[in-house]
């Protein structure tokens, strides 16, 4: 018989609560998957208006990763966002841009850090995260042929 211990997830619910206000219909989702873990679904362009907010409201600046998904029809767009302050909570903003044309803002101006992740994001899965200050490879090699991103499912390696 487990004996874990439930932990209240007051915290997360009441920032979901704020996020939503601030957000309104440009929230598509959001709920608490676990004590310290917030989920946000919003649409194209919202994701800067809920990293602003959760920076300038909770002071979050730190970005701990950016990373991409092909859904096929859809590129996800995932920012990693973490709390340091207490409560301390993970915050993912998920957002889908057409794979047919994978423009994204950039958030550079609002959180610097990442400009790594955009760029990685770019090589791999080419989105064009629109006024990135230098969105130039940075993961793949010089020689990798234009337009080709290795992370989308319709790539196939060269025989």
């Amino acid at each position: 018989m487990s004996r874990r211990r439930k932990v209240s997830t007051k915290n997360e619910e009441k920032m979901l609560v704020e996020l939503k206000k601030e957000l309104g219909p440009q929230l598509i989702e959001g709920y608490v998957q676990r004590p310290r873990r917030i989920h946000i679904k919003v649409n194209p362009g919202a994701h800067r208006k809920a990293i602003e907010f959760m920076r300038d409201k909770w002071d979050v600046w730190h970005v701990s990763t950016i990373t991409g998904i092909d859904l096929g029809e859809k590129i996800e767009v995932i920012f990693h966002m973490w709390k340091f302050k207490e409560p301390q909570t993970a915050i993912l903003v998920r957002t889908e841009v057409p794979k047919s044309e994978p423009k994204l803002e950039t958030v550079t101006d609002i959180v610097p850090a990442s400009n790594f992740y955009e760029r990685e994001v770019h090589d791999l899965l080419g989105v064009v995260f629109e006024g990135h200050p230098n969105l130039e490879r940075i993961v793949l090699p010089d020689d990798w042929p234009e337009g080709v991103y290795p992370l989308r499912k319709d790539w196939q390696p060269p025989e």
